[in-house]
């Protein structure tokens, strides 16, 4: 899948990196247009001031727009007629609130009586109808609003709210105004990246579905493959077919290979393991309404309005639902792997900052909370815990500490004031080489001996930090501007068993983000489940569920 199009959200880090609380900057830049491309009508600054006493949210904004414009009208003619851009602001809106966007109230009552009166009098008001001001303040008022929060987002003054650590991006509302209704109908560009028009282009096709039966499916034996006949096969192929897994419709009980397909068609798009069986999995996943999909879809459509637009050239990103790491370089995918992320208590954090070290041959300094909850524990049982673990403890500048000497029973909780690490070697947590990305999280990138979990289907395993299934991969990429850097010197050194430090040359971009929706190259919509719990949080927020 390109996370590309996933994406787009991670990007311009140094741009938006102070707006990582709070919801969308309203402001704006020094883009200005010329008089003469303005409607001659103008309004009474009186009626403007008028109004503003009445909707004081975007006041200030309203007002100096108009100000800015010597109060010429921006969205209604001198013959009462709304104009192009008027249209296309007015149905961008009610596109949003066909497929579930209404919630937040984006259309006011008075501009739905606008918009009907409009509809019965042949898309015209009548010159030098009173209604024509408080109808163009309107529609101004409604821009601000709309494009706040859907262009912007919810906002949250405190980011653990959410548990999204990734800046927020700034929009300038007033800039886009002036671009709205100033530049020819349909070359307006929303502020929002790829990935969230891709997913509203989806709501269509789950409204239709969602006004379908939609029965629960349920099977009497434990698996069906291949050549296998039952009634549960047809009600499989329906549904398959319905959400375009399956080309053609087929009435046959029979499994089939096309069937064998669209299964693995659908697994894949689900996060499934991808073997063409039905079973209680694929049933379950199937059974997923698509009411309930629509709201999947809104929620990450939601995280998307956080983010920018465009990207970097290369960067780093982990999509934590999906367990997957994506690479890119000049503006394109250039290869992916599975992760290992953390366990539900031990949540990878959502953040993004800038990768700067590859280590090579790693100690691993254990964290407090390991300290805490395992190793101390371990010691009391056996004092020769550390020495089969390859451990010893250091103080902070590295001295060595006798092992002997520490009385293990005077400490508890994270009140221990030596380092424990282990030493680096094959049997290391953190493998042969780490990646650095310096942040107040402690995550980062590693190998793992433990290779085994990269085969598991839903990879939430660790105390936090990323296992990376190819780590030689990711060191020659990321030293791959480092001629001194050469495939064999980098095997060497992962296999030294000293620990080498070595700073890239160019920093790169990393991101590590949370998105259970997302449409891939191919256009199939993808889902994936919420493994730490944070849909269902935005979804009280969104749409006032417990």
């Amino acid at each position: 899948m390109s996370v590309r199009k996933l994406l787009l959200f991670v990007v311009l880090l140094a741009a938006c990196r102070s707006g990582g609380k709070k919801g969308p900057h309203i402001g704006r830049d020094t883009t200005h247009y010329t008089q003469q491309e303005y409607i001659d009508q103008k309004l009474d600054s009186n009626i403007v001031n008028n109004f503003l006493q009445k909707d004081t949210t975007y006041a200030e904004y309203i007002r100096d727009f108009y100000r800015e414009r010597d109060y010429h009208y921006a969205w209604i003619g001198g013959d009462g007629k709304l104009t192009e851009q008027a249209g296309n602001f007015i149905n961008l809106m009610k596109t949003d609130a066909a497929y579930g966007l209404n919630d937040t109230g984006l259309i006011s009552k008075p501009l739905r009586e606008l918009n009907d009166t409009l509809m019965l009098e042949g898309d015209k008001l009548k010159p030098g109808d009173k209604s024509i001001p408080q109808a163009e303040l309107q529609l101004t008022a409604q821009f601000f609003a709309y494009g706040s929060k859907v262009w912007g987002g919810m906002t949250s003054d405190n980011a653990k709210d959410l548990e999204w650590f990734i800046p927020r991006k700034k929009i300038d509302m007033q800039s886009l105004l002036d671009s709205m209704v100033n530049r020819p109908a349909n070359t307006f560009e929303e502020p929002v990246n790829i990935q969230y028009k891709l997913l509203r282009g989806k709501l269509h096709q789950l409204d239709v579905l969602s006004k379908l039966p939609w029965d629960s499916l349920k099977a009497t034996q434990k698996i069906y493959k291949e050549n296998d006949s039952a009634p549960i096969i047809v009600a499989v192929k329906e549904r398959l077919h319905l959400l375009g897994d399956l080309p053609a419709a087929d009435a046959s009980p029979v499994f089939t290979p096309l069937l064998d397909s669209a299964i693995r068609s659908f697994q894949h798009c689900t996060g499934l393991k991808i073997d063409g069986t039905i079973q209680q999995p694929l049933l379950n996943a199937l059974n997923i309404s698509p009411r309930k999909r629509i709201e999947q879809v809104l929620i990450n459509m939601e995280r998307l309005r956080w983010v920018p637009a465009s990207l970097p050239a290369e960067y780093l990103l982990v999509n934590i639902p999906a367990f997957k790491l994506y690479v890119y370089d000049d503006n394109k995918l250039d290869w992916t792997c599975n992760v290992v992320v953390g366990k539900p208590g031990t949540n990878t954090v959502i953040f993004s900052d800038q990768m700067k070290f590859v280590v090579f041959s790693p100690y691993w300094n254990v964290t407090p909370t390991i300290i805490a909850h395992e190793v101390i524990p371990a010691m009391k049982r056996n004092p020769g815990y550390l020495a089969r673990q390859n451990m010893e403890v250091v103080t902070n500048t590295g001295k060595p500490v006798s092992i002997g000497s520490i009385n293990w029973n005077k400490y508890s909780g994270t009140s221990f004031p030596y380092i424990i690490r282990q030493k680096p070697g094959g049997a290391n947590a953190l493998g042969k080489v780490k990646f650095l990305f310096p942040n107040e999280y402690n995550i980062y990138l590693h190998d793992t001996p433990s290779k085994g979990l990269f085969g598991e289907n839903k990879r939430s395993f660790s105390h936090g930090c990323i296992r990376v299934s190819e780590p030689q991969h990711l060191a020659e990429w990321l030293l791959r501007k480092d001629p001194s850097w050469t495939r064999k010197k980098i095997v060497d050194a992962m296999n030294s068993g000293k620990e080498t430090f070595v700073s890239l040359k160019e920093k790169v971009p990393v991101f590590i983000g949370y998105f259970t929706a997302y449409v891939d190259d191919q256009g199939r919509l993808n889902f994936r489940d919420d493994v730490y719990g944070h849909d269902a949080q935005l979804a009280a927020s969104l749409f006032g569920k417990k």
